[in-house]
């Protein structure tokens, strides 16, 4: 088992969006768990779907009614709305307790029954990693490119964009950052970025 709900990097230019979310997830439909929202402490309703190897934790082992620690992928229908894909739970005081099941969760190998349930970052936080291919300084609002591993078959599915609040100057376009964010509200802000290398296209030229 992890001891993070997200993993080291392990590749230099490694794209990625994952984050962990506190909040009561309430389905649009008690029979079907599959979309609702993530309510947190401070009443925001974020829209949020649950991947199917989470399911069966939700329905077997998860009180619902009160809140957990969501890991989730972020993306951004529309600028001031914040859309979740819940993919795991962070929470050893719950996962300790449950037998070995065929579900993707995530947990601590070394907590105990009364180890806390946080993070040594804080509820809220995001890493994102790739490539900014906008920004405005003036306004506060910069973009990343997100690029997604090739699925099972073979296929590659399409690239998504992150809308977010701060500031990385202009000379940093087409370069590939990595990102620690903060969620308040339905927006994902800014707290420290890295400029890791310019951003080659496929053919292996760098981008002018």
């Amino acid at each position: 088992m992890r001891e993070h709900p997200i993993p080291p990097v392990t590749e230099r230019l490694q794209y990625r969006a994952i984050g962990i979310v506190r909040g009561v997830y309430k389905p649009e439909n008690p029979d079907q768990l599959t979309r609702g929202h993530v309510l947190d402490a401070d009443g925001n309703a974020l829209e949020a779907v649950v991947l199917g190897r989470v399911m069966t934790l939700m329905r077997r082992h998860i009180e619902m009614s009160r809140p957990h620690l969501w890991v989730v992928y972020p993306r951004c229908r529309s600028a001031d709305q914040l859309h979740l894909q819940i993919a795991g739970i962070w929470e050893p005081s719950t996962l300790l307790r449950l037998d070995s099941e065929q579900v993707d969760v995530t947990s601590s190998a070394d907590s105990g029954e009364g180890a806390l349930d946080t993070l040594p970052e804080g509820d809220d936080y995001f890493s994102i990693r790739g490539e900014l291919i906008f920004t405005r300084p003036e306004t506060n609002d910069f973009v990343i490119k997100v690029r997604q591993k090739p699925k099972q078959n073979g296929s590659n599915p399409p690239p998504f964009k992150l809308q977010l609040k701060g500031n990385i100057p202009l000379e940093h376009i087409r370069y590939f950052v990595s990102t620690e964010i903060r969620r308040q509200g339905q927006a994902l802000h800014l707290e420290n970025y890295e400029v890791i290398s310019q951003v080659t296209s496929r053919r292996g030229k760098r981008r002018k």
